[in-house]
């Protein structure tokens, strides 16, 4: 790595990230972010994650809003927020003037707006987002749009469609003697379950989906919604200690998953050129990726199987099948490739190309082969190799469309952490999914092994539009293939929060995004910037950080009690002489963590190491017997007990 600054080391772009304003009212806390609420806490107690005012184009994507006008009375008694708001692109143009009001028992968000042309949008309105934490399966009282009341809960495992529709108000307990009630006016709302992408959160928003979309706002057409929070009791009081992270070492709890890698065919020529780096890393197995719209074939499979023998990972197929009605005779003719360079494939997960796009509950399936029949064909064509299924897109059509488990060995399924919102915390945050994710996934595979990747930051495909958006400007952008955080110190820190999560929950194998490209660990020349890196094969952070994940194979995994999860994440495994430990920290601040038994040895991965070493040289044991220590912003380290 090259002469950079701190963002470009920790987030691989200068983009810059407007502050977030503080408001206060009494115990009553939240965050002003891009004219939004995040995070309204009361004391110690998370309220509500988000109130939000979104604003999407007709292919999903989200609008960020150019904000003018902005006003904050911050009082000893409260708040009140106003700004005027326009979010456009070169067709269109949505205007509006959002008022906030903070109380110790009330908050409220009203916004009054106007389409400046005809704007086209599969969703313009306030979306609220419930956190997981504390309220999966907990009691809620549903107001539907008709003033009826209900007793519900929120789901426990993911719901694949929407738990909760025509709504107009949801009141549940955040905390103990802390109640929350949550009333939206202007339209009919419903919720979704947004675990199912990887979002930590339960989101209500308009409109419902069985209605029309993409929708058209005409010309000088108004709009006017609002969202009001009332808020009895107190809560818990805040965190008053010294505000260290604690790490205790529990019981067995498992193995340590496989750790491997994605590949693309359209990367061979670069993987090969830095295959002796890439090697260091030592995957224990390479997803090889096929796709006939693409124009793969034989040269495709071929330098995919080379490519997984040099550097000593088992190559898994994961192919694309594009006839519906001659499903099978592809899938042999795609055998008979395998064939003839000679089965290299021990694993072999098979999907059908209609199964890539998203199907929203209420819509009609696209034509596809019935799932038993193409298990079937995929078992005749290739004997006694074990047979995936699930999906090769999100977890959620994992969880709208289940696999006949009773033709396959394993299940899968992917991630991607940039669905519907592209900011740093949000790309953080979604970690906390992950154990509702694997706990689902688990449920729906029954007796079966469940892997999961290649996963990334950002997409690799797209099952809500077209293909990922672009970004050639190397920003912060939703739903885009090349993040530029997959460079910086923040993806080696989520890349060990994801892999933690897993490893926890059972998962026998996690995949991570590529070898080179936008998903990769090290550097090559790309259409887009990147900043900080010149010289091709340098290691990414994240190299770095899967190097440390990949020798834990197969070992026995112990219990980790975080005593603040959201901050900081690890996995710990046993060692001939004690314990390893690798932990990262999840936020951009330094966090001092304390441990319950000293260490013998840390080993720091941060960007400081990274720009001292150019990422040529691996980072370095230091003896230790602390009991505490600090991590920088993103910063990981590896620790022996």
């Amino acid at each position: 790595m090259g002469q950079t600054s701190e963002a470009i080391a920790l987030f691989g772009t200068d983009e810059p990230v407007a502050p977030v304003a503080i408001l206060r009212a009494g115990a009553l806390t939240a965050e002003l972010d891009a004219g939004n609420l995040r995070h309204i806490r009361v004391g110690g107690a998370e309220a509500i994650r988000a109130v939000s005012f979104i604003v999407r184009d007709r292919n999903w994507g989200t609008y960020t809003p150019q904000i003018r006008d902005l006003a904050i009375d911050q009082r000893a008694d409260g708040f009140t927020v106003r700004y005027e708001g326009e979010t456009k692109d070169d067709r269109q143009s949505f205007r509006y003037r959002a008022t906030i009001e903070g109380r110790e028992d009330r908050v409220s968000f009203a916004v009054e707006g106007e389409a400046a042309t005809d704007f086209d949008t599969n969703r313009t309105g306030f979306v609220v987002l419930h956190p997981v934490e504390g309220v999966a399966g907990a009691p809620v009282e549903i107001e539907h749009v008709d003033g009826s009341l209900v007793q519900g809960r929120f789901p426990d495992l993911i719901d694949p469609v929407q738990p909760m529709m025509d709504l107009r108000a949801l009141t549940h307990e955040a905390a103990l003697g802390l109640k929350v009630a949550c009333r939206m006016e202007g339209d009919t709302f419903e919720m979704e379950d947004q675990r199912n992408w990887c979002d930590a959160s339960y989101k209500t928003y308009v409109r419902p989906l069985s209605r029309p979309w993409p929708y058209r706002l005409a010309a000088g057409e108004r709009l006017t919604q609002a969202v009001s929070l009332s808020i009895t009791g107190t809560g818990p009081a805040a965190e008053t200690a010294d505000g260290a992270v604690r790490l205790a070492i529990g019981d067995r709890a498992g193995v340590a998953p496989a750790l491997g890698l994605g590949f693309d065919p359209g990367e061979a020529a670069a993987t090969c050129r830095v295959l002796p780096r890439l090697a260091e890393l030592r995957p224990r197995y390479l997803v090889c990726h096929f796709d006939p719209r693409r124009d793969h074939g034989r040269e495709a499979l071929d330098a995919s199987v080379a490519i997984a023998r040099a550097l000593d990972a088992e190559p898994w197929l994961e192919a694309i099948i594009v006839e519906v009605e001659d499903y099978a005779a592809e899938i042999e003719r795609l055998a008979d490739l395998a064939r003839s360079l000679g089965s290299p494939f021990e694993t072999v997960i098979l999907s059908p190309a209609a199964d890539l796009k998203s199907t929203t509950p209420g819509q009609a399936w696209p034509p596809a082969p019935p799932p038993a029949d193409f298990c079937r064909a995929a078992r005749q064509s290739f004997p006694g190799v074990r047979l995936g299924g699930g999906m090769l897109s999100t977890f959620t059509e994992l969880n709208r469309k289940r696999p006949p488990r009773d033709h396959l060995d394993v299940v899968g399924f992917t991630t991607m952490a940039l669905v519907h919102a592209c900011d740093d915390t949000s790309v953080m945050e979604g970690l906390e999914a992950l154990p509702s994710i694997a706990r689902s996934a688990r449920a729906i595979a029954g007796p079966l092994p469940v892997v999961v990747g290649p996963s990334a930051i950002g997409l690799r495909m797209n099952p809500y539009g077209a293909g990922p958006v672009p970004n050639p400007g190397n920003g912060r952008v939703a739903m885009a293939l090349n993040d530029p955080r997959q460079r910086g110190q923040l993806g080696a820190a989520w890349a060990v929060g994801y892999y933690a999560h897993l490893a926890r929950a059972g998962i026998e194998a996690v995949a991570f995004g590529g070898t080179t490209g936008p998903s990769g660990v090290v550097h090559t020349a790309q259409a887009w910037p990147t900043p900080g890196y010149e010289t091709e094969g340098e290691a990414y952070p994240i190299f770095h950080a899967l190097r440390e994940l990949a020798v834990l194979l197969g070992r026995p995994l112990r219990a980790l009690d975080i005593s603040a999860p959201g901050v900081l994440q690890g996995v710990a495994v046993e060692a001939d002489d004690g314990i390893d430990l690798v932990v990262a920290n999840l936020t951009g601040e330094a966090r001092d963590v304390r441990l319950a038994e000293p260490a013998k040895s840390i080993r720091r991965v941060g960007p400081a190491v990274a720009r001292a070493t150019r990422g040529d040289v691996p980072p370095v044991d230091t003896p230790s017997a602390a009991t505490s220590f600090t991590l920088g912003p993103y910063e990981i380290a590896c620790l022996h007990l």
